[in-house]
């Protein structure tokens, strides 16, 4: 789906608004924002972000005034690590497993499942609104039930630190076109 909004969804948004208006619902900052969200390419995913955006999101979480800075040299000591699901140590991490052990040394605690990740912090629709310290959550990248099925920290300048299953822990483009089509959201933790 290109980033230009097709004529029929954007007409079923501003129908959808209206509507919401006519009912006097709140739904329209919803109907907005959902109408932000790329790579969505199917009105099964279309479904499933709305459950995932209607069931808890955006909730705060204590950072200890920790730095973009400190959570990246945090994360860079991980490179290299290889993949195990599960994992949270220095032997082997998954992608959540990263974010769960580089935030946990700065003592805070996040779940380890990338869909609950996501659900803290103000999401950031756009990729070019993400600022360093980001997490950084995608779709579509293994099968599974969950809508969010991957996660990593933004590092600026277009990169991201995540647990490849080939790879281990390394550095990507968000531009690299595998993950720029599956990319959904960033959110804002830190402040």
């Amino acid at each position: 789906m290109s980033k230009v909004l097709s004529e029929t969804k954007f007409k079923f948004i501003v129908l959808l608004a209206i509507v919401c208006q006519l009912l006097n619902t709140s739904c329209t900052k919803q109907v907005y924002r959902e109408s932000t969200f790329q790579n969505i390419k199917s009105h099964s995913e279309t479904n499933k972000l709305e459950i995932f955006l209607n069931s808890g999101t955006e909730k705060k979480i204590n950072t200890r005034n920790t730095s973009a800075d400190e959570i990246i040299l945090t994360a860079r000591k991980y490179i290299g690590v290889p993949h195990c699901m599960g994992g949270t140590t220095m032997k082997c991490i998954d992608c959540s497993g990263l974010l769960v052990a580089v935030f946990a040394k700065h003592g805070i605690i996040l779940p380890h499942n990338s869909e609950e990740q996501a659900r803290y912090g103000e999401i950031i629709s756009e990729m070019k609104k993400l600022i360093k310290g980001d997490l950084v959550f995608f779709i579509r990248s293994y099968k599974t039930h969950n809508f969010i099925t991957h996660s990593g920290i933004y590092l600026g300048n277009d990169k991201f630190i995540h647990t490849s299953s080939k790879s281990g822990v390394t550095i990507t483009s968000l531009s690299d076109p595998w993950w720029k089509e599956r990319f959904i959201f960033g959110t804002r933790v830190l402040e």
